[in-house]
């Protein structure tokens, strides 16, 4: 269940009939359990509570108190032994008028009355397993406020299919922000009178709602209607108590879809909602899922939050700002100057959704120009900052009606906050109709049309602020000769992931600048905006982690740094877990970017600080900006690698382990033919696989097996009909493609690993082994080999190189391990490094049958294989510095250095002896 979801169970439960032996059962129900969960916990066999109510190890202890008793029940929760016993996290009791609770990790406790204890359902959204974040749990209102919507809205198109059609469905998403309007206006005096719309739709309307319709339909004509023309308008009496508020929202058609008697319940329930609570920096996010198809089924749960959104503009300008604030103390005078440059800075988003990054940014400002006001001692005063200050562009109409909405909304809230009811109201309505959000492609429309570097080249006015065609989206700047700033979190999207006219995008941005194709979507972005860095002053977005690792970094760097772009601050890699429910697990940086320094000194940000650097290069490491390339061999005196054996077969040349034995069985000759195979796979999870192995000499006893002999007949048939590397196999379809064996020995190195692994555990493998062309393969190697490639230093240094595959990495051996910078190593390094190699297998075989993916789980990583890892690591890393490394930051700038010199040094060598490089 999503948090959409269990909200809806939760209200429904405090709308039934109380009961008081059912009661705890349905409290978790609402939350997600099972009902063999349920069941299980009514005949007492997990149900381990000693107060008579009901515990759930890990997580619950309910008990229904008597009437008056919540308080004193609540407390003999807390001080059960089987609460303790039981690991629990939350206890609840209640008695069916007053409901109380308390998270026993945090200390943190909910009282409300009963009905009301579903504004409190993300305090406990930990019970369905969603880990929640502050951010989540303080937004009560906002998902209960969507929950409703997306019911409504479901079923209004259940009532009025023709409105779901793509020919309407903008006139039904422009519905729902009228209605949100209204909401939110009736509840915050906007409206005359409280609850003016929800009261005058229930009263006005027939209980059957057969002409629930066409009132709504006179209220959005009154809000259209000038004050002047009304008395011939012929308004309703009733309708005629509406504001007129313009901007576009109530213009054109007031057309309103017929509403069943369902759908009208819906839209009284939504107008009991307390919208003074509406938060337009996630609501506008959560909102537009409700017209989203896709986006549904995690209904309200992907957005940016707000934490996240400050990671950007905060390094982007308001550190600045606020560091000129605190530097101005009591100044007048450089107060003054502070906010005439505040009230000149623009903010472009080119990809804004719903406007969560404009409407942070609007928000923050706001309360920075407000200090001032109050520090020249004139508090109350009207805003100099206009909302068309802030600009954006969205693909998707609602989200671009949304967005405009909640920066409406924003500003609204700031000045009742900075300026009282009185003068908030006073200049709210009517709305202003500009138009400063553009619905369109942002990869296909010039930015420079829409935020415009002076606000002088261009100067249309759109028609209204919530429909204004694609080509008039450029309006004119209050404030000439301000700063401006692009950011925001434009979609990622692999190259894989891309659609053909996705691909085709990509192609007209980079305009053959670089290679686009295996490039994510966000690259588009980048490129647009690293081109415009002369006309803005920074650009910040967020993106996968994956833009600073593998191909992007010598695809398309170069071309970024050859438009000037440096790299002004950046985030090491965090994981993204906006979506609560489903946490993806991707790992995002944020990175900033101007046309020069914008400061000498560079921010690396991480979790709980930041490091002043000179420079940040394209893999977000303190250095040069130097780009490693793939190298065919090592760089250092590690051994060669290469990509294992290449089957090439369509699958005929291997066996599953029944039909090796049945094999082996019917002919027992054909034993020296079958070799076990491994890849990837096969070393982490310990599966066993086979192939046939089969030496020209031996060709004729292959061909005398008949099952043998019809897997290469089928070999031969595939690889002739294949592509043409394959065919040129044809005439040995006895072998694979490559035939590469150990003599000793071999290391294999897996093709993909996890990141949550902490280490590219590799495996040894003896001669009889094959290795696929799923792994690597150290045919010829030492034990130093393996001390290297199962240590940390060379894990950060392929995570820092590889691709990404998932949530882990894609492992290139002439990209991670050719070009793997190892010092030159004494013959004291090198006894050593061997014996630490030597204890990390000893301590894996003290595990056996554990399998290399038992083993690196780091929940039940061994201490002994952990304390081998550590003694490796110290072994290694004091070669380099003669110390252990701090942290990996450290590890890759080190690395990093060190490469740079033997590349240089190598070159160097090369030039010298007349070799082109």
């Amino acid at each position: 269940m999503n948090a959409i979801e269990i909200e809806e169970a939760v209200s429904s439960l405090a709308l039934a009939l109380f009961d008081r032996d059912e009661f705890p059962y349905s409290f978790l129900l609402a939350f997600g359990n099972k009902e063999t969960t349920i069941k299980r916990l009514r005949s007492g066999t997990s149900n381990k509570s000693d107060v008579g109510g009901v515990l759930q190890t890990n997580n619950l202890h309910i008990a229904v108190a008597q009437t008056g008793g919540v308080t004193q029940t609540l407390k003999s929760l807390k001080d059960s032994p089987a609460t303790a016993k039981g690991k629990v996290k939350f206890i609840v009791a209640t008695d069916g008028e007053t409901f109380e609770a308390e998270d026993l990790d945090t200390g943190e406790t909910i009282a409300s009355a009963f009905e009301d204890f579903p504004d409190h359902f993300g305090f406990f959204l930990p019970l369905a397993g969603i880990s929640t974040v502050k951010q989540i749990r303080e937004s009560s209102f906002d998902i209960r406020a969507t929950s409703r919507l997306n019911r409504l809205y479901i079923e209004l198109l259940k009532d009025n299919p023709e409105w779901g059609t793509a020919e309407r469905r903008h006139e039904m998403n422009h519905l729902m922000a009228r209605f949100i309007f209204c909401f939110f206006a009736e509840d915050t005096d906007i409206f005359s009178g409280t609850r003016l719309f929800t009261d005058t739709v229930e009263k006005m309307s027939e209980r059957d709602s057969s002409n629930t319709h066409q009132v709504i339909s006179e209220i959005f004509r009154a809000m259209d209607t000038k004050i002047a023309e009304r008395p011939s308008s012929k308004l309703p009496r009733w309708a005629d108590a509406f504001p007129y508020v313009n901007g576009g929202l109530f213009s054109g058609s007031v057309e309103a879809p017929r509403l069943s008697k369902i759908s009208r319940s819906y839209l009284l329930h939504i107008g009991n909602l307390d919208w003074t609570k509406i938060n337009p920096d996630i609501f506008g996010s959560m909102i537009q899922s409700v017209a989203d198809d896709e986006e549904r089924g995690e209904l309200g749960m992907h957005y940016t939050s707000v934490p996240n959104i400050l990671k950007v503009l905060n390094p982007l300008f308001l550190d600045d700002l606020r560091e000129r604030l605190e530097e101005a103390g009591d100044n007048p005078r450089m107060l003054l100057n502070l906010r005439k440059r505040i009230a000149r800075i623009r903010v472009f988003d080119p990809a804004c959704g719903s406007g969560n990054f404009l409407v942070i940014a609007y928000k923050q400002v706001r309360e920075i120009e407000n200090t001032i006001n109050v520090g020249r001692g004139e508090a109350g005063r009207a805003s100099d900052i206009p909302l068309t200050n802030f600009r954006g562009i969205e693909i998707r109409d609602f989200s671009a009606e949304i967005a405009r909405l909640a920066l409406v909304i924003a500003e609204y809230q700031c000045d009742l906050i900075y300026r009282g009811q009185k003068e908030a109201l006073a200049v709210f309505l009517p709305l202003d109709s500009q138009n400063w959000i553009t619905c369109g492609n942002s990869l296909r429309i010039d930015w420079l049309s829409v935020c415009p570097p002076t606000g002088t080249t261009i100067k249309l006015i759109g028609d209204d602020l919530f429909n204004t065609p694609l080509d008039q989206a450029q309006i004119d700047f209050e404030n000439e000769g301000g700063e401006t700033y692009i950011c925001g979190n434009p979609p990622y999207l692999g190259g894989k992931k891309q659609s053909d006219i996705q691909k085709l995008e990509m192609e007209l941005v980079a305009e053959k600048s670089y290679n686009y194709k295996n490039l994510d979507y966000i690259c588009a972005f980048f490129a647009k905006a690293i081109r415009l860095l002369k006309h803005f002053d920074r650009v910040a977005f967020v993106t996968t982690s994956s833009l600073n690792q593998g191909v992007h970094v010598p695809t398309f760097w170069p071309f970024a740094i050859s438009q000037g772009a440096v790299i002004d601050f950046c985030y090491e890699p965090f994981k993204w877990s906006n979506n609560a429910s489903n946490n993806a697990g991707v790992y995002c940086t944020i990175i900033g970017l101007s046309e020069k320094s914008y400061h000498k000194i560079k921010n690396i940000y991480f979790e709980g600080g930041k490091r002043d650097v000179a420079n940040i290069n394209p893999y977000l490491i303190a250095g040069d900006n130097t780009i490693v390339e793939g190298q065919s061999t090592p760089i250092s005196s590690l051994s060669r690698i290469n990509t294992g054996n290449q089957s090439a077969d369509g699958g005929h040349l291997y066996l599953t382990n029944e039909e090796r034995l049945e094999l082996i069985r019917q002919y027992p000759a054909s034993t020296t033919l079958v070799r076990r195979v491994s890849g990837t796979s096969e070393l982490f999870d310990g599966q066993i696989r086979w192939c046939l192995w089969i030496d020209d000499s031996e060709l004729n006893l292959a061909n005398s097996i008949e099952p043998i002999k019809q897997r290469i007949d089928k070999v031969r048939e595939f690889r002739l009909q294949a592509g043409e590397v394959a065919r040129t196999l044809a005439g040995k379809p006895h072998q694979f493609r490559y035939r590469n064996v150990a003599t000793t020995f071999g290391i294999l190195i897996p093709q993909v690993c996890s990141e949550n692994r902490g280490f590219l555990p590799s495996g040894i493998f003896t001669p009889d082994l094959i290795l696929n062309h799923r792994a690597h393969g150290i045919f010829k190697p030492n034990l130093v080999d393996f001390a290297v490639s199962n240590s940390t230093l060379h894990f950060v240094w392929a995570r820092a190189l590889s691709g990404r595959l998932g949530n882990g990495m894609s492992y290139s051996s002439n990209l991670c391990w050719n070009t793997y910078p190892l010092p030159v190593l004494t013959e004291k390094n090198t006894k050593d490094l061997t014996l630490c190699a030597e204890n990390i297998l000893l301590a894996r075989e003290t595990h056996f049958p554990a399998t290399i993916a038992d083993l690196y789980d780091q929940e039940n990583f061994p201490a002994n294989l952990r304390e081998a890892h550590e003694r490796n690591d110290e072994t290694l890393e004091r070669i380099y510095i003669g110390r252990r490394f701090r942290n990996d930051s450290e590890r890759l700038e080190k690395l990093f250095e060190l490469y740079t010199k033997m590349i240089s040094k190598s070159q160097s060598n090369k030039n010298k002896a007349g070799v082109t490089v």
